[in-house]
């Protein structure tokens, strides 16, 4: 669309079965679902899954905000989560954020079993930190960020992104239509994206619904799947398709993307669940072995849940003093499963070789 491109007018959902069930679609699908399904048998095998779920949603809430061009380190992500918050940059506290958000989303599906469009001004206000809430200004336009050019213009009346919203909801709440929901999964996606309900954060709380929708439809029982990772690297072309979808009204393209993302990011995140439970096992094996009087169960996997772990961690969670909780970090450093690092008043100690397994 050029500069004078009039306003498109957004369909409501569901679209013509026969333009997202094509027989290339039909097979992508099933091979995504292969994938996934994988994915949820293989994150079963880890015995505490707050250790997962901490590890993966971080690192979404990072390439996630990366879509955006916030850009943080992980090293200062686990920091912020750890030491002193007055410390934080604004990238760091917007990806903190979207962790929060990510969490408290999680909580409303196992709470509530569907979500309502209160549920996603919820989660995006927690996301950007304000209360603007609905888009009720007209105004907004979606540009080329190179040439300035303006790609698309979302509904601009308010009345009309409540009436989407209703729909898309109602739509998202559906169980056991006869429409995989994998192809719902990127229609979902597209509708959310095209209302750009919001005046800021409409890409991220976009991606946190996606994940909703796979728990609420037990495609994945904790939030470890996130696509974030995979539209970094596609992200030129995510883009475009979802302006061609716009445009022409063709949705095979966009939604096979859609479902590559799906099994392209599941496999990664069956190598990275294999490899932290690969390293778990051999860091219990360890602490045995060197450190038998210290070895406790729940010591190893808060390590596993809080990669960049402090006396104050291992207090709460073994009700020992503060004395023996330093004692325990020290020797674990001592036999190299911990490195510790000071920032500010605090020491931090490090497992560092499930960093270098979440950076990969």
């Amino acid at each position: 669309m050029g500069q004078n491109a009039p306003h498109y007018k957004l369909d409501f959902l569901p679209p013509p079965r026969e333009k997202v069930e094509t027989i290339e679609i039909l097979r992508q699908t099933n091979k995504s679902a292969a994938a996934l399904a994988e994915l949820k048998g293989i994150a079963k095998t880890i015995p505490n899954q707050a250790m997962l779920i901490n590890a993966i949603v971080l690192q979404e809430a990072k390439d996630s905000s990366e879509v955006e061009n916030i850009i943080t380190t992980q090293d200062e992500l686990y920091k912020a989560l750890t030491a002193n918050k007055s410390t934080q940059s604004i990238e760091t506290k917007e990806v903190v954020n979207y962790r929060k958000a990510i969490f408290s989303g999680f909580n409303i599906v196992k709470k509530q079993g569907f979500i309502r469009v209160n549920d996603i001004i919820d989660i995006q206000q927690e996301l950007v930190d304000n209360i603007a809430g609905i888009r009720s200004t007209p105004g907004t336009v979606l540009k080329n960020d190179k040439t300035g050019e303006i790609v698309y213009t979302p509904p601009q009346d308010k009345a009309e992104i409540q009436e989407l919203l209703t729909n898309f909801i109602n739509h998202y709440n559906q169980k056991n239509t006869e429409l995989s929901p994998l192809i719902n999964l990127a229609i979902l996606h597209y509708q959310f994206e095209s209302i750009h309900p919001f005046y800021d954060g409409n890409g991220r709380t976009g991606r946190i619904i996606n994940i909703l929708y796979l728990i609420l439809n037990e495609l994945i029982d904790v939030p470890i799947l996130y696509l974030s990772s995979y539209l970094i690297k596609n992200k030129t072309e995510y883009y475009r398709l979802l302006n061609k979808t716009n445009q022409d009204g063709e949705w095979g393209n966009w939604i096979i993307f859609m479902l590559k993302a799906v099994e392209s990011t599941s496999r990664d995140t069956i190598i990275k669940i294999t490899n932290i439970k690969n390293l778990l096992d051999n860091t219990i094996i360890k602490v045995q072995n060197e450190s038998p009087k210290i070895y406790r169960k729940e010591l190893v996997e808060l390590l596993f849940e809080q990669p960049y772990s402090k006396i104050d961690f291992v207090v709460a969670r073994l009700g020992v003093e503060r004395k023996a909780a330093s004692r325990y970090l020290k020797e674990l450093e001592e036999i190299g499963v911990l490195k510790s690092q000071k920032v500010g008043r605090e020491i931090l100690y490090i497992n560092k070789e499930l960093i270098k397994i979440l950076k990969q």
